[in-house]
């Protein structure tokens, strides 16, 4: 049985940590240097450092944070916000990051994830995918520049595609259930997960020990993404861990 993981997710503006709803109202979670360090030591599996405006203020992400955060940790640690080029994605990982998550680049011009993951190995290049449920649609739009900007790509569509093109990874988050604390979109995430033979990490609505069990269970995730149940003190990782294990999943301890 493959090994699911617990990914805390840093999401960064203006230098500090901040957690919202539905991708707004955004509020103070902390400084990400020290939540990297505290999260590394407390048995994280990964780490996820988004630059959540870069892509909207048509800027590069914030180098110097990234590394000063990844010289913390000893864990696989994703950059993601406003990478757009092969240079780009160079540069992040140079500065200590183990892969790079690209969003809007990725929509913008799909032979990017060709060409990155050619470059640095498939492994390296996760592809994140904000969607919303559209009735129109009959699906889930895919949206972009921080879930303001709708596309016409519908997300199973786009997850298909991309691994076609070389992603490795997709981390998936569901902006109807972001920050809401109501629980993961498992239908939106069994729908990718059962389309493609890559890792998706769900991503988005975590509120309780039995929401991360469900992604994870009925949402068929290989790992769950969480920001607020971590950042708020409402659980450990080492919680998570031992629930999740006594509900029949495998996790790293």
């Amino acid at each position: 049985m493959l090994t699911k993981r617990i990914i805390p997710c840093l999401d960064v503006k203006d230098g500090r940590v901040v957690k919202g709803t539905h991708f707004i109202a955004l509020k103070d979670a902390g400084d990400p240097v020290e939540l990297a360090e505290y999260y590394d030591k407390e048995g994280a599996d990964e780490l996820v450092f988004l630059d959540i405006t870069a892509s909207l203020e048509k800027r590069r992400t914030i180098v110097e944070l990234v590394k000063r955060t990844a010289s913390k940790v000893f864990i696989p640690f994703t950059v993601g916000g406003g990478i757009g080029s092969i240079e780009e994605i160079k540069e992040i990982l140079r500065s200590g990051a183990d892969k790079v998550s690209i969003n809007t680049q990725a929509v913008k011009n799909p032979s990017l994830i060709r060409e990155a993951s050619k470059v640095f190995g498939s492994q390296c290049i996760v592809i994140a995918i904000d969607a919303k449920w559209d009735k129109d649609m009959r699906g889930w739009r895919v949206y972009i520049n921080g879930g303001t900007t709708p596309t016409n790509l519908e997300a199973v569509s786009w997850a298909k595609e991309v691994e076609s093109l070389g992603a490795g990874e997709i981390l998936l988050t569901s902006i109807d259930a972001d920050g809401t604390q109501q629980g993961y979109d498992i239908t939106l995430t069994r729908a990718v997960a059962e389309a493609v033979n890559i890792p998706v990490i769900a991503s988005g609505g975590a509120g309780n020990l039995e929401h991360i069990r469900d992604a994870l269970k009925e949402g068929k995730a290989s790992a769950a993404l969480i920001a607020s149940l971590l950042h708020y003190k409402k659980y450990t990782v080492r919680e998570i861990k031992e629930y999740l294990k006594k509900e029949g999943i495998s996790v790293r301890l």
